[in-house]
């Protein structure tokens, strides 16, 4: 056997090997002889079958896996004489040679980048501040409360957030379009469920009115044989209702899960999920900009190869959650391309952090480990039996490692960048619409 290696570009390698034939066909013979023995074949006993007929049958099969065996061989055995760590699979492509004694490849592949995690302190991370107080605990229960809303007829004219069923027909130069009739139709105004000019031409009217109104559609409309078109509306509108929320009292305690009904304890459980919601919004928001901030200050190449393979486990993972959703994936094909940016940044995040993790030694301990698990087993009614099902497989285990280590990344940074605290919004931190 011999090999060379030559550089082709940044990352991909070429590594020439040569594979000496008499040693596959001596192998082959070897093959071919020990599967004669368990050979069944018509007119012939059970391991009698002549050498010459074995050999024409399966000598093809035997000297191609022969053949990739020496060659998986040889490529691992030269790799690791030249200390390359390999990423992904090598290409393996045939040279033509006018040898008579040996067989000439040119295997193809990727290795992992090399580099020095840069410096971060002149990293700049902005990190959100936010105290959780009375105020926020109330935002939370009115937010409960329209959860639980419950709708009563009124006589006067509908406003926002009321409930309205109503009758409605459209129509393009005189004539109904497909999707522009209803009937007994029910939606509350201010969710956004109608287009605005819609709800607007609703609020105002009472129970048995009827109007009708000119809408124009966006010109970015779903529907583009509506898109930027001037329909016209008729509507009835057959009931109003005001939105009644539940009071604050023993009864909303106990539908919150408070079996005695006390309301200070119902707001200490608020408030206690409120500073853990809160604490995990600002860590991942602090993550994100520390996350980018590696990658800004690290600026490897990475391997097509693994990005390829990321992409594939994207895709796979995308497939089972719209089957879990009862949707058709055959009905909806799904392009790799959809997913090369998010792959590649997976990738290169991996390869720096994997570097950060064993120059800095930021590896995950069993205290943090236990100490994550506990933390998310209390948002839980039984968290003892919460933390059993996490320590009861190895993989739920391994799963909070990788963000116990992500979280030792994250502290790392921090104590080397420039971090300035600016107070949060509460709204915008939790999503919410003002």
């Amino acid at each position: 056997m011999e090999a060379t290696t030559a550089q082709a570009n940044e990352l991909e390698r070429r590594i020439d090997l040569s594979i000496v034939i008499a040693n596959v066909e001596k192998e082959m013979e070897q093959r071919l002889k020990r599967m004669g023995k368990n050979i069944k074949m018509s007119g012939f006993r059970p391991g009698k079958v002549p050498f010459s007929i074995v050999k024409q049958q399966y000598g093809d099969q035997a000297r191609h896996e022969v053949l990739s065996e020496e060659l998986d061989r040889v490529f691992g055995e030269t790799v690791t004489a030249q200390k390359m760590r390999v990423a992904g699979y090598p290409r393996i492509e045939p040279k033509s040679t006018e040898s008579t004694t040996h067989l000439e490849f040119s295997a193809i592949f990727e290795v992992y980048p090399e580099f020095t995690p840069a410096d971060m302190s002149t990293a700049e991370i902005e990190r959100p501040v936010l105290e959780v107080t009375a105020a926020e605990v109330d935002k939370t229960l009115d937010i409960l409360r329209k959860q639980r809303v419950a709708y009563e007829d009124t006589d006067r004219a509908a406003a926002r957030e009321d409930r309205v069923v109503i009758d409605f027909l459209g129509k393009k130069d005189g004539e109904p379009f497909q999707g522009g009739q209803a009937t007994d139709y029910p939606f509350v105004l201010g969710q956004g469920m109608m287009l605005p000019d819609f709800e607007s031409a609703v609020e105002g009217a009472k129970t048995g009115q009827s109007k009708t109104f000119d809408l124009t559609f966006p010109a970015d409309y779903f529907a583009k044989d509506l898109a930027g078109e001037t329909v016209q509306f008729e509507i009835t509108v057959k009931q109003v209702q005001a939105p009644k929320l539940p009071e604050v009292d023993a009864e909303f305690a106990k539908g919150m899960g408070i079996a005695d009904g006390d309301v200070t304890k119902m707001r200490d459980e608020i408030e206690g999920n409120l500073k853990r919601e809160v604490k995990r919004r600002i860590e991942g928001k602090v993550k994100e900009q520390v996350m980018d901030a590696l990658i800004k200050a690290n600026q490897i190449a990475t391997p097509g190869a693994l990005v390829d393979m990321e992409i594939q486990r994207l895709m796979q993972a995308a497939r089972q959650d719209m089957e879990q959703r009862g949707m058709k994936v055959a009905d909806m094909p799904i392009q790799p391309e959809w997913f090369a940016d998010q792959a590649k940044r997976r990738v290169t995040l991996g390869l720096i952090l994997a570097e950060l993790v064993k120059t800095e030694k930021l590896q995950a301990n069993p205290e943090q480990v236990r100490a994550m698990v506990e933390e998310n087993a209390q948002s839980y009614e039984q968290p003892d039996e919460v933390v059993r099902w996490y320590y009861a497989q190895p993989q739920r285990l391994g799963e909070v490692e990788g963000l116990v280590i992500e979280g030792n990344v994250v502290d790392w940074v921090l104590g080397k960048a420039k971090v300035t605290d600016k107070a949060a919004v509460f709204d915008e931190l939790m999503g919410q619409k003002q």
